[in-house]
């Protein structure tokens, strides 16, 4: 498979996976930490941590953005949202994987514009790695210090994403 082949079915693939929703696995209580899918245009693939205030129903809760502000930016943004956006944080990752550097092709999360956005390893020039991201079709160079390995929350587990190699 030559390069171009490789991106291509990166992309649809990452994409099959921002647009997809969660089965509810998990249900949460007050205080938990987690992060929640954006569904609104231009911001699919990305995750926002957030706290869970309170349970509405079977199937949403009202929650509280870390990052995300009100309008007038006075306060963290509250609002309530379906559990098929929510999932856990995933668990901390051994800093030594980052360390010894990402390779073309790795899945990552990103940490920009206040959320984690899904893309991968396009390519590495000195110290930052360019990151494409599927959903937007941006090509943006960051330091390794705001990446991670990308992890699936499916059938109330993390499953690291295979990495593709050349």
């Amino acid at each position: 498979m030559n390069s171009e082949e490789h991106h291509t079915m990166l992309s649809e693939f990452i994409k099959s996976i921002a647009f997809k929703r969660q089965h509810i696995t998990k249900l949460f209580q007050k205080g938990d930490e987690v992060e929640v899918a954006s569904q609104v245009y231009g911001f699919i693939g990305s995750y926002y941590e957030a706290t869970i205030i309170s349970p509405i129903g079977a199937y949403h809760y009202k929650i509280k953005y870390k990052t995300l502000l009100t309008d007038d930016e006075s306060a963290p943004l509250e609002e309530m949202v379906s559990a098929a956006v929510i999932r856990p944080v995933p668990p901390h990752q051994d800093k030594t994987m980052s360390e010894n550097g990402f390779r073309l092709y790795d899945m990552v999360d990103v940490f920009a514009n206040d959320g984690w956005w899904f893309g991968f390893i396009s390519g590495k020039i000195g110290e930052e790695y360019y990151v494409y991201f599927p959903t937007t079709a941006d090509n943006i160079a960051y330091p390794r210090h705001v990446l991670r390995y990308h992890q699936e929350w499916a059938n109330g587990k993390w499953i690291y994403l295979p990495k593709t190699r050349n």
